[in-house]
């Protein structure tokens, strides 16, 4: 199922697509929190909307990246983890002015888990149990600072360099297509199967040593899924069967 949050009527609101014989449309749904806790889909409360306004999918309180974890990776290091501010977080469609300070832009598309209970030290082939469904991100990044920032506190920190969205797909995460485009020329074209350490292994490494609960997002890694980008490209981050754009200014 399509989950979402959307502005009804000025107020942020879950919304699901409930499919119809002529494509579907958004509804008001229930907390689809409440409803994962009960092994349910949420259930639609209201009519159709014509073309609401998505907003950022879910409010993490945690917004975790997974580093070494690019593809037929040599890095001397095993996977790790590292914060991103949820105040970087921006919708579908918003655009995101680069840092002029910083050195040049890379965009990354990943898959972006985001967890439906809490989650703390759970066996790898329990921690999808957890996972209410993905979404799409861009993780906007200037590496050339990582050379006096490892941590990625200055690379990763600018104003709307998290774009999320357009939804969340609930239900079992398979592998799961990977494209982007930049300034309309395909740069990338992967799967999730390309990840060196699995979608599960990179959620129980995160959840091992901080507590995750709903809303927060995991960010996988990016298997070759990384390309340059600069002021005036529009950036088009495919996920399954969402795409998340996003004009850079």
């Amino acid at each position: 199922m399509r989950v979402a949050r959307a502005l009804v009527d000025g107020v942020a609101s879950w919304v699901g697509w409930i499919p119809s014989a002529d494509a579907g449309a958004w509804h008001p749904i229930a907390d689809p929190y409440e409803a994962f806790a009960l092994g349910a889909d949420p259930a639609p409360i209201g009519d159709a909307l014509d073309a609401p306004t998505l907003l950022p999918p879910c409010e993490p309180l945690v917004v975790a990246g997974i580093a070494q974890n690019r593809g037929q990776n040599d890095h001397p290091l095993p996977v790790q983890a590292w914060l991103k501010s949820p105040r970087t977080v921006v919708a579908d469609g918003t655009p995101v002015a680069l840092r002029r300070d910083a050195g040049g832009t890379v965009v990354e598309a990943e898959v972006a888990v985001v967890i439906g209970s809490p989650l703390f030290q759970v066996p790898v082939d329990e921690v999808l149990r957890h996972v209410l469904g993905y979404t799409a991100v861009n993780d906007v990044s200037q590496p050339e600072r990582s050379a006096l920032d490892q941590r990625n506190f200055e690379a990763k920190g600018g104003v709307g360099y998290t774009p999320l969205g357009p939804w969340i797909e609930t239900g079992p995460i398979g592998d799961v297509p990977m494209t982007m485009r930049v300034a309309g020329e395909v740069v990338v074209d992967t799967s999730s199967d390309a990840l060196p350490a699995s979608i599960a292994e990179v959620v129980a490494y995160v959840a091992h040593w901080m507590p995750l609960g709903p809303g927060d997002v995991v960010m996988t890694g990016a298997p070759f899924s990384n390309a340059p980008a600069a002021p005036g490209d529009l950036v088009e981050v495919g996920i399954g069967t969402m795409t998340l754009t996003t004009p850079l200014r």
